[in-house]
């Protein structure tokens, strides 16, 4: 990680999300997905990341938003870089907290982000209130009012979607059927040979299907799968080796290069952060 980039992150034990505090100069990080929604104010700089097939760019103030699986990167396109503040939001949370509120929206399925990019004074004014409470972990009652506060300031900007039915294209089948087959084999290391039996294809068709469907070539949506589920361990305090054997990587530094690479942090930093567990 470049000397001028920083990375601060918290979590609150009560609802579980992550609090993340960061900059960055030059290339942030590579296109990858997480299994949380995504809700964070740009504070300084020109944010530019890619997102549903479109660039986009944040300045100060602007409040971005990614819905769980939703392939991003991010990069500094100034000098000078850019600073941000963000929450993980656990979708079993969001989907409990917003299934309590009597003034929400129909949730007939999933909750779904209208706009990556919103520029909403009363949204990033809410985000930033309920950041500074969970990362600063702030009285129980502050921090639950602060966070009533965030999921009033999205409803304008939620819609629920349901499930998209499989199938609408001819690769959707072969596509999810190698998705299901990561999933189910993620502890191993699967080949592209395996993925080709799992769906009856060749590995070529399961690759361009795949990457047409979820936007990301099966190696490097499996990596993506293996450090979330990385993440989660860590979090409950399992050592970065006890880790990295569970989910099939080489060795410790096998799993830490390709951690440093998608959040900037080593795997015992983490680990660390989240539970104040000594290395």
């Amino acid at each position: 990680m470049a000397s001028a980039n920083w990375v601060d992150l918290s979590k609150d034990k009560d609802s579980g999300i992550e609090t993340i505090h960061a900059h960055f100069e030059g290339h942030a990080y590579d296109p990858h997905w997480h299994d949380s929604y995504l809700v964070g104010v740009t504070q300084y700089g020109l944010q530019q990341f890619s997102c549903r097939r479109q660039k986009h760019q944040s300045l100060p103030g602007k409040v971005f938003m990614l819905e769980p699986g939703e392939i991003h990167d991010g990069d500094a396109v100034q000098p000078g870089g850019f600073t941000y503040h963000m929450l993980y939001l656990d979708p079993q949370w969001l989907g409990r907290e917003l299934a309590a509120r009597r003034d929400s929206l129909s949730s007939a399925g999933d909750p779904s982000f209208e706009n990556t990019l919103a520029e909403d004074p009363q949204l990033a004014q809410a985000t930033s209130l309920a950041f500074q409470a969970l990362h600063c972990k702030d009285l129980r009652i502050v921090r639950q009012t602060a966070l009533d506060g965030l999921l009033s300031a999205l409803g304008g900007h939620l819609t629920w979607q349901p499930p998209r039915p499989e199938g609408e294209a001819p690769w959707s089948r072969v596509a999810h059927q190698a998705r299901e087959y990561l999933h189910a084999h993620l502890h191993e290391d699967i080949g592209l040979e395996q993925l080709a039996a799992a769906t009856g294809e060749s590995r070529f068709v399961v690759s361009r299907a795949f990457k047409a469907e979820f936007g990301l070539p099966p190696h490097a949506y499996l990596i993506q799968l293996k450090l979330t589920r990385a993440r989660e361990g860590l979090a409950l305090g399992h050592t970065p080796a006890t880790v990295a054997a569970d989910l099939g990587f080489a060795d410790q530094s096998h799993l830490g290069r390709w951690f440093r690479r998608a959040y900037q942090l080593t795997p015992a930093h983490y680990r660390r952060l989240c539970t104040n567990l000594p290395d």
